[in-house]
């Protein structure tokens, strides 16, 4: 496909984000940017995040792993289930009782405010780490079939990314996100059926054939019984369990969003169909992976070291323009939806939490406004370091990365969290950093020693459990004996 045409269809699709960006960023103030006023339709929210949920790891990397994990990763999307459950009923009802509009506020008002400060700088960490690669994997794609061709440097690439995005995200905020995450989430569900079907028709089946062909295949395995496999299944379930709890649960971008719907049972809904939604949406980004494979075997097209790369190869290089522009739409779908709504929570935290924007009575609306834009502009500014830095590191499956650095800053949340709701200890603040320090660091030396220390059982997405107990642990040995 030609480089004039990949970028002629980024930037019509980025019109028609600005156009939404224009109708909703109307008479916005802080708390539109914040809150969505509390006016969005759960049924909106609920669709719009599965964008949110699945973003360009899941729309590139995923497909890409099925011939390093067959469909073991549906394992992990089953353990969703349960931890959808508990965000639906443990933490809803306490940031909607507390009416919470960054969800840290809570351990500030539990525990005290250096472990308000410590929840979030550890938010703003994982999400900036974690946005950074999402964008890392739209923007390499686009370096790759175009702008390499005309000789442009990536930093240019990035630079324009992130300056569309600080663009449309700029006035409305949240409130601007929710509804552009709807168009995004259709756009990427209809690439991901176009896709399978241009594949299918390719091979000369029709779809119901290629399915029989994917089942009768290794890539269609997802129980993987062997204890010591990272893709043992009920390491899988569980982790799953937990990954839910701590990307969508304890995690500003996701909640930001449900916090704007007005009622607490309307919340629940959009979380319950959330997660039943993630199902076959996931099983559909499987039996394409394994259509890609089997693709590239028939085509003689040889397996990209990368393989975050095979879905793009085959798309923009091995199918018709049609298709290559389908695949485009929905690529870009996938890095907006979840860089946007990062860039919103990543402003919401800081200004929120570490800035006490809410808080301060002083200073107008129009000075908090002002403060709010340059931590907006910053932001943006860090995350393209980060994704320009990330490309000099990238030597494996994105998802795989993206899982194992959760497993890290996520923990500590999880462990705060969960103290903080199942016990009613008081704690001697100021130590808290000192915990959520040290858990992640056990963690790391426990997981590249525990094949020698656990008889050849490797850690894998567990870590973020291990962290979240280390964390509890190191809890209990600061409860404050003279509190009630």
């Amino acid at each position: 496909m030609h480089p004039i045409v990949i970028l002629t269809v980024f930037l019509v699709y980025t019109s028609l984000l600005f156009i939404i960006a224009a109708i909703t960023g109307k008479r916005s103030t802080n708390e539109t940017y914040f809150t969505g006023n509390k006016s969005s339709p759960w049924l909106v929210v609920a669709y719009g995040m599965i964008g949110s949920s699945l973003s360009g790891v899941t729309f590139i990397s995923i497909p890409g792993e099925v011939g390093n994990s067959a469909f073991s990763y549906l394992m992990i999307v089953f353990g969703y289930l349960v931890g959808y459950a508990i965000i639906a009923q443990v933490l809803l009802p306490m940031y909607y009782e507390r009416n919470l509009t960054s969800i840290y506020t809570y351990l500030g008002q539990r525990f005290g405010e250096v472990s308000y400060k410590t929840g979030s700088s550890f938010f703003l960490l994982s999400r900036s780490i974690g946005s950074s690669f999402r964008v890392y994997l739209v923007v390499n794609v686009l370096q790759v079939f175009v702008f390499d061709t005309w000789g442009v440097p990536f930093w240019i690439n990035v630079a324009l990314f992130m300056t569309l995005i600080l663009a449309y995200t700029f006035r409305g905020g949240i409130k601007t996100i929710v509804w552009t995450d709807t168009l995004q989430t259709t756009f990427m569900l209809a690439a991901l059926a176009v896709s399978v079907y241009f594949i299918s028709t390719d091979l000369g089946m029709g779809l119901g054939t290629l399915l029989k062909e994917i089942a009768d295949s290794s890539y269609s395995q997802i129980l993987f019984t062997d204890i010591n496999d990272k893709r043992f299944y009920l390491k899988q379930f569980i982790s799953g369990a937990f990954i839910a709890i701590v990307m969508t649960g304890l995690d500003q971008d996701m909640m930001q969003k449900n916090l704007t719907i007005r009622k607490l049972k309307d919340a629940k809904n959009n979380i319950y169909l959330l997660s039943w939604m993630l199902v076959p949406v996931n099983m559909l980004f499987l039996i394409l992976g394994a259509a890609l494979y089997m693709y590239a075997s028939h085509m003689s097209i040889p397996i990209p070291a990368v393989t975050d790369n095979l879905f793009p190869e085959i798309a923009l290089k091995h199918h018709g323009s049609f298709a290559g522009i389908v695949f485009l739409i929905g690529l870009m779908a996938a890095a907006y939806s979840s860089a946007d709504g990062s860039l919103a929570a990543l402003t919401t935290s800081f200004s929120v939490d570490i800035l006490g924007l809410k808080k301060d009575t002083i200073k107008s609306e129009e000075s908090k406004s002002r403060t709010r834009k340059i931590v907006h502009l910053g932001f943006a500014l860090f995350l393209s370091l980060l994704v320009i830095i990330f490309r000099q590191i990238n030597d494996q499956s994105v998802i795989t990365k993206l899982f194992t650095i959760a497993g890290y800053t996520y923990g500590p949340l999880l462990g705060l969290f969960t103290f903080g709701l199942f016990t009613k200890y008081k704690i001697y603040d100021r130590w808290v950093p000192l915990v959520a320090i040290l858990a992640p660091a056990i963690c790391y030396l426990i997981s590249v020693n525990s094949e020698m220390l656990f008889n050849g059982y490797r850690l894998g997405f567990e870590l973020l459990v291990l962290n979240g107990i280390l964390t509890f642990t190191g809890l209990l040995l600061l409860i404050d004996r003279r509190q009630p």
